[in-house]
């Protein structure tokens, strides 16, 4: 994939950045292998396994609105192309992709200017995804959408990391290149927390041996498979250079609550249209009488039970909601403005990730 002069910039600027602090990064680094009895060269071996097979995961919500009144999924179909936040005017984070917006402020200081350089286009801007290190079923940020891509491991090579959310500005950042600060920050939260990227009871050992051993292995049926929930612990990835589906994408990961709506039928003839494999994780189901008033806010109860049927909500019901709103949004005005409910919907589907069961049929 060539790159712009934008996008090249923008790469180069995030590893001389890393660069300049591994020496740290890698002091840090050295001195949890000792505590952790592993020695250099399984080290280096787990850390190749990465680099050749770490896949980067795209979250989306499938069903919803773009400026045409398309929902993601027909968008996808129809083009090929997974557009980044500039280009749709969608995000399931901070909904400010515009020049001079906070997410525009916030690559100005990541990028160190990159993409505000003169007569570079916003379909030249950065994707964000997650790195998918772990493997969980429901995906390594399940917050930003409810379906995601799995894409081939060269992609990842073109991409830049920060540890957790590129908002925060983290000190932390990296490429494939220069990924020492984002190890020993990933060593660092495990040894301190036996905790990381969502995964319980993890310890600098089992993560060594799971990249040794199943990094590289082919991907498995997820239907069937535990989701982790993780909300809020991912390593951030900023794809740069076009996303085009049927080079990039190898796998489709989509909730079950999909199946059989025309949502569903568009993300099935997307996959055969660009040689996609799909799968389906377990899903999120709750009823509303589960709903909590302290998580996410006092409003998601009864926002739930507005949206439910035969008293559950889930995924394909959430984006429903957002669609009846854009059309609609009289109907709805007695719960606020427009922005307000869009952002009580996105909170609902954090909740529904937190607490959610497995997707059952039944409606």
């Amino acid at each position: 994939m060539k790159l712009t002069q934008a996008q090249q910039l923008a790469i180069e600027y995030v590893e001389r950045y890393a660069a300049q602090h591994k020496e740290d990064a890698q002091a840090t680094i050295q001195h949890l292998l000792r505590m952790s009895n592993i020695t250099n060269d399984e080290y280096q071996k787990a850390v190749h396994k990465l680099k050749e097979h770490a896949r980067i995961a795209l979250h989306f919500h499938p069903d919803r609105p773009n400026s045409s009144m398309n929902c993601i999924a027909e968008a996808l179909l129809n083009d090929g192309i997974y557009k980044s936040q500039f280009e749709t005017l969608l995000s399931n984070g901070s909904v400010s992709a515009y020049p001079g917006g906070l997410r525009d402020r916030w690559e100005n200081q990541l990028f160190g200017g990159a993409y505000q350089t003169k007569g570079t286009t916003l379909n030249e801007r950065a994707k964000y995804g997650a790195l998918n290190i772990m493997k969980h079923s429901d995906g390594p940020a399940p917050r930003f959408g409810s379906c995601y891509f799995l894409l081939k491991p060269e992609v990842s090579k073109r991409a830049t990391f920060t540890y957790l959310d590129s908002h925060q500005n983290p000190r932390e950042k990296g490429t494939f290149g220069e990924f020492d600060m984002i190890i020993s920050a990933l060593f660092e939260e495990i040894f301190t927390r036996d905790y990381a990227l969502g995964e319980p009871n993890l310890m600098v050992s089992s993560l060594i041996q799971h990249l040794v051993q199943q990094i590289e292995m082919p991907f498995e049926d997820p239907a069937e498979k535990q989701v982790y929930r993780n909300l809020n612990h991912y390593i951030e990835a900023q794809v740069h250079g076009d996303l085009l589906l049927k080079k990039d994408a190898e796998i489709l990961v989509a909730d079950p609550s999909f199946i059989g709506t025309k949502v569903g039928d568009t993300l099935t003839s997307l996959c055969a249209k660009y040689d996609i494999k799909l799968y389906y994780h377990s899903g999120f189901q709750l009823s509303v009488h589960q709903v909590p008033s302290d998580f996410r806010g006092r409003e998601m109860p009864s926002l739930a039970k507005r949206i439910a049927k035969n008293q559950l909500i889930d995924a394909h019901l959430i984006g429903e909601a957002v669609m009846d709103l854009t059309r609609n949004p009289v109907a709805w005005s007695d719960r606020g403005t427009q922005k307000e409910i869009l952002q009580e919907l996105k909170l609902l589907w954090h909740v529904l990730v937190k607490y959610g069961k497995p997707y059952s049929k039944r409606r």
